[in-house]
């Protein structure tokens, strides 16, 4: 009789992997796939827990099943112990203490919870900080609330801990939920918003840096603001003094406004949602930059050629673009848009000007995204000399073994 070891899971629900699958997943990756497993014991519902084994009965970890998926299992935890609310308590504590390393809880918005980098499979949290206002009326009182994506079908039928445990560590004034993303369908999920706790107002004027923006937690994109790039938007600002600038992909005008408040002479952004570009210049004028901040409702791929004809020139690009490879199969495709709004940016740079280039794609991975933009400056006879390397902040913690946790790649490059 085999003996016990302490980390072997209690009877219930168990997969077995079928042999030689289990090396990705002890290396730490969360995720197992459905060809993968050889069996399941039992027959578990939507959203049980389910303890993994390796194909010689070696105990891997506890995860959410879900048979509608592809992602089969994902572990939230490599031992036996259960998703209750405890679990998540003890999970959204550590979450914390991570955070403190390198935030203010108390001042700075941030990442408070990034899915399964952070043991907690499908589930992003943000905290913002600041004063609720609606249109035209004074700012109130400092306040704290939360913006929640539901992405897996573990959490979404956990809900109702999961905002108990949030309310009890954070303490927000409110919680608002923003599970409108297309993975919910993968999850066999439908999409899901609204306010889950306290009360949540129109906007809140946060802060970042030297500047203050206007953040939509109800209709702003995914959770209201991409908090993923505030140290790049802050490093961007360093080249800015004095500079013509364009920003591309602009969105709610982060990249450019901070780049005109550290002295920029002009910026031009370039964005084709009207909506984003009424909130960048609303945060514009919040700053006081509005003079010298231009909006420009375009496809920026059409633009940028425009520009090129006109023979404009600039002093620092700014490329932010939504995500071009959305999966393994259009990474070609993705490379060619990725290459063309590189190369039209570099031929509108001056001699020294600043690349600011990023992919929010994992994807598209890190040697790819370099290949490109070497192969971008190439066709149109630049040299290029690369300043920094960046990535996302450190709210959206990357983890050894789970390659997905490291997504955002930012360049900035001088072009010579």
């Amino acid at each position: 009789m085999r003996k016990k070891n302490a980390t072997d899971s209690p009877r219930g629900f168990r997969a077995i992997l079928k042999p030689r699958e289990d090396l990705r997943i002890r290396r730490g990756h969360p995720w197992v796939y459905d060809n993968e497993i050889a069996f399941v014991e039992g027959a578990p519902s939507p959203g049980a827990e389910v303890s993994l084994f390796d194909g010689r009965a070696s105990f891997l970890g506890k995860g959410f099943y879900n048979p509608s998926s592809k992602i089969r299992l994902r572990l939230y935890s490599r031992t036996a112990e259960k998703a209750d609310k405890d679990f998540f308590l003890k999970s959204f504590n550590e979450a914390l203490a991570w955070r403190r390393r390198f935030f203010d809880p108390n001042k700075e918005s941030q990442r408070l919870v990034f899915g399964e980098a952070d043991n907690l499979p499908g589930l992003i949290v943000d905290l913002f900080i600041g004063r609720a206002t609606k249109g035209d009326s004074e700012p109130g009182p400092m306040g704290r609330w939360l913006s929640c994506q539901f992405l897996s079908l573990g959490v979404e039928l956990r809900k109702s801990e999961i905002i108990q445990s949030l309310v009890e560590v954070f303490s927000p004034d409110g919680i608002v939920e923003r599970s409108e993303a297309p993975v919910r369908a993968l999850e066999g999920l439908e999409a899901s918003s609204g306010i889950l706790f306290g009360t949540v107002p129109e906007q809140v004027l946060i802060k970042e840096g030297s500047g203050v923006f206007s953040v939509d937690l109800s209709e702003g994109q995914k959770t209201g603001w991409f908090l993923d790039q505030r140290a790049n938007r802050a490093a961007t600002a360093r080249f800015a003094a004095k500079a013509k600038v364009l920003d591309v992909f602009c969105n709610q005008g982060g990249f450019g406004i901070l780049a005109a408040m550290a002295g920029a002479a002009q910026v031009v952004a370039v964005d084709s949602s009207s909506v984003a570009l009424a909130a960048a210049a609303r945060n514009a004028a919040l700053n006081g930059v509005e003079s010298r901040y231009t909006t420009v409702e375009a496809n920026a791929f059409d633009y940028l050629r425009d520009l090129e004809k006109a023979k404009a020139k600039f002093d620092l690009i700014i490329l932010d673009p939504p995500a071009f490879a959305k999966s393994r199969s259009n990474v070609d495709q993705a490379y060619k848009g990725y290459k063309e709004i590189n190369l039209r940016a570099m031929r509108l740079l001056n001699r020294g000007g600043i690349l600011v280039t990023c992919s929010c794609s994992y994807w598209f991975d890190e040697q790819r995204f370099e290949t490109m933009i070497e192969d971008a400056a190439f066709d149109c006879g630049r040299k290029i000399r690369l300043i920094e390397s960046r990535t996302q902040d450190l709210d959206h913690p990357i983890v050894a073994g789970y390659g997905e946790s490291k997504y955002l790649k930012c360049r900035i490059i001088e072009l010579r």
